[in-house]
């Protein structure tokens, strides 16, 4: 019995070392991607406590909505630092309305746009907006005409994953080509 423990202990510790080398390899490839531009580069705002928005938010007033932490700055400061380690040339960055993703973009790029296409679409009447949405992202890409640089986008993982399928932890960078296909992603603590 004391040799399937050791056995299962040393397993574990495997798989631990393992995930986390592919982790940073895959990490280290998605930064090599995004260097080489033309790239739609996807962030899902940092970490900001709770689920939604709560009942009666205001668009226009932060203090009614779900907003981020302490930790959410930092990790947000800790974004825009990986872009300037990592050389990344940037066209625009364009934010959601939300003061969350505003806060985002903010403390990592200090300069963005809003673009309401990147608004949530996770609660009504707001999801009825999906569609819409995805098309208004769809076309701005078709029109952009940046090759060298990336068009970064600060939004909400309801609309990371309804163009990519991705499902983004907060955050969390997803790198994609015109298409919107996923070429890589990059967890940020």
């Amino acid at each position: 019995m004391k040799g399937v423990h050791t056995s299962l202990n040393f397993l574990a510790v495997l798989i631990i070392v393992l995930f986390s080398f592919s982790n940073s390899y895959s990490s280290d490839l998605a930064w090599k991607i995004a260097s080489e531009g033309n790239k739609i580069i996807m962030i899902r705002h940092s970490k900001a406590p709770g689920y939604g928005d709560p009942d009666g938010f205001n668009l226009k007033d932060c203090k009614t909505q779900r907003n981020l932490s302490n930790e959410g700055i930092e990790q947000s400061k800790r974004i825009g630092k990986l872009f300037k380690q990592n050389k990344i040339l940037i066209d625009k960055v364009l934010s959601s309305e939300w003061c969350r993703c505003k806060d985002t973009a903010y403390y990592a790029f200090n300069k963005f746009e809003i673009f309401k296409g990147l608004n949530s679409t996770f609660t009504p009447p707001y999801d009825k907006n999906e569609l819409k949405q995805i098309n208004q992202i769809k076309k701005l890409v078709s029109d952009w005409n940046s090759k060298n640089k990336n068009l970064v986008f600060v939004t909400h993982y309801s609309v990371i994953t309804a163009i990519t399928t991705a499902v983004p932890s907060s955050g969390e960078i997803v790198i994609t080509d015109r298409n919107f296909e996923v070429l890589g992603k990059i967890k940020t603590k």
